[in-house]
């Protein structure tokens, strides 16, 4: 179970971080800091897979509690969610590493995107590979990138860019190899009617292709592959 660190003054925004992180069966809140220093006492000699930081403190900023956090030789990763928008502030976060920074108010669908996107990177640095392919690099930098072209497809009601995502890394790990819906949703350890809904939107996009197997014994399955390497 990961541990998370909430470091926030009010309150009301701690109380829904919390909430919402808690949703989440993967997480659990270690500690709630009401400014950095608490956070930096916290850190210093408790162990932490994920910080969710807002920016403003009365203590210190952002920039000035990763720049101490570094210094005393941690690195969990960060999700800024805080009222600071400010296109210096961003930027000076971004080059501190922060995985992903959510602005006030947020929706939840926004907030869980960002832990997914948390998951997901572990999940690639701890599958215990000695080096990472460029694929995998590819989905880890991808978080703080531009989504890929294909992506212009707007995402139908209900799906998530950061499971999306996942689905997109499956299917850029195996090319030239056809999966149907219930494998990938087996390797990705999601419900099949899920899975159903992110190859098709893919396959809506053109980002992969499907053929019919009529060599199953049974019922036809629909098999989906990288578009670049359909067989």
């Amino acid at each position: 179970m990961y541990q998370v660190v909430i470091v926030e003054d009010d309150p009301m925004v701690a109380a829904i971080d919390r909430r919402y992180v808690e949703m989440d069966s993967a997480f659990q809140v270690a500690r709630l800091c009401k400014n950095g220093m608490e956070g930096l006492d916290y850190l210093s000699s408790h162990p932490a897979d994920l910080v969710i930081l807002d920016y403003y403190t009365p203590s210190m900023t952002g920039m000035e509690f990763l720049d101490r956090l570094h210094a005393m030789g941690k690195a969990p990763a960060v999700i800024m969610v805080t009222s600071a928008s400010d296109s210096q502030i961003v930027q000076g976060m971004l080059s501190r590493g922060v995985l992903d920074y959510l602005v006030k108010p947020f929706q939840y669908a926004r907030f869980q995107q960002a832990l997914e996107r948390f998951v997901q990177a572990q999940q690639l640095l701890e599958d215990g590979a000695p080096c990472l392919d460029q694929s995998s690099i590819d989905c880890l930098v991808r978080g703080r990138s531009d989504p890929p072209a294909a992506a212009a497809v707007p995402l139908a009601k209900g799906l998530n860019a950061g499971t999306l995502d996942k689905v997109r890394c499956f299917f850029a790990d195996h090319p030239g190899c056809q999966f149907t819906s219930e494998q990938v949703a087996e390797h990705l350890g999601l419900s099949r009617i899920t899975i159903r809904r992110y190859v098709n939107h893919m396959a809506e996009a053109g980002e992969i292709v499907s053929s019919i197997d009529y060599q199953t014994g049974g019922r036809p399955a629909i098999r989906y592959s990288l578009k670049s390497a359909a067989l």
